[in-house]
């Protein structure tokens, strides 16, 4: 019986490293995987670890985004639009 991958919600982004340790991560095993010296099953293991940070890191990415589109709204007459918004106090 194989053991299937966990999906990537198994990483709670209060479980995930910081953005900026996660993208050091990203590009330490992108770099690895890209010397092609490793057995298949390392491969695959740091493949998964690569798309796991990966996908944490765009929700991440996504929810900053969001965030400076509601900052930077405008209404139709080029007011600005306020709206209170959702924080995570662990983000700041």
């Amino acid at each position: 019986m194989t053991q299937r991958p966990s999906p990537p919600e198994a990483i709670a982004p209060a479980d995930a490293p910081p953005f900026e340790a996660a993208i050091k991560r990203l590009t330490e095993i992108v770099q690895t995987l890209e010397r092609g010296d490793l057995p298949l099953e390392e491969s695959l293991r740091l493949f998964e670890e690569g798309v796991k940070l990966s996908r944490v890191s765009q929700g991440r990415l996504d929810a900053a985004e969001k965030r400076v589109e509601q900052l930077l709204a405008v209404d139709d007459r080029g007011q600005p639009r306020t709206a209170p918004f959702a924080t995570d106090a662990a983000d700041e």
